[in-house]
């Protein structure tokens, strides 16, 4: 009879690592307003990727009327890009690639803090480990 809710959210065209949990002090070190914990994501997008966007992904984006914080923007390959965030704005990586003048195609979060998603099928769920735990409220 637990009641999971989810800790962060993806919006309805992302998927990728959702923790779900009842577990306040969780919550709090994940999404909570002096969270520091990193988001990762892996993006294909559609247009032209160039280094002068890249660097405006990085460091020259507001949303909202205000700055967001420096982004870790890496080109994988192609139209491939990693992103690693410290904040999660409303749909924050759709919105930014808009902004250069980028389509995301797919955007997978991989990451949150120290817990990967690694070869978990998607739709399945496993349950953190008392070790996951105690890094995500470190």
């Amino acid at each position: 009879d637990s009641r999971l809710a989810p800790v962060g959210r993806l919006d309805m065209d992302s998927r990728g690592l959702l923790i779900l949990s009842e577990d306040g002090v969780v919550a709090k070190a994940v999404i909570g307003p002096a969270s520091e914990l990193e988001k990762e994501y892996l993006v294909r997008v559609l247009g032209e990727v160039t280094d002068a966007k890249l660097d405006l992904l990085r460091h020259g984006l507001e949303l909202d009327g205000r700055r967001l914080r420096p982004a870790q923007v890496t080109r994988l390959d192609g139209q491939q890009l990693r992103f690693v965030l410290k904040e999660g704005r409303n749909r924050q990586i759709r919105r930014m690639c808009e902004l250069v003048e980028l389509d995301v195609a797919d955007l997978f979060r991989v990451r949150v803090g120290p817990i990967r998603i690694g070869k978990l099928p998607e739709g399945r769920w496993r349950a953190l480990t008392a070790e996951e735990r105690a890094a995500l409220i470190a």
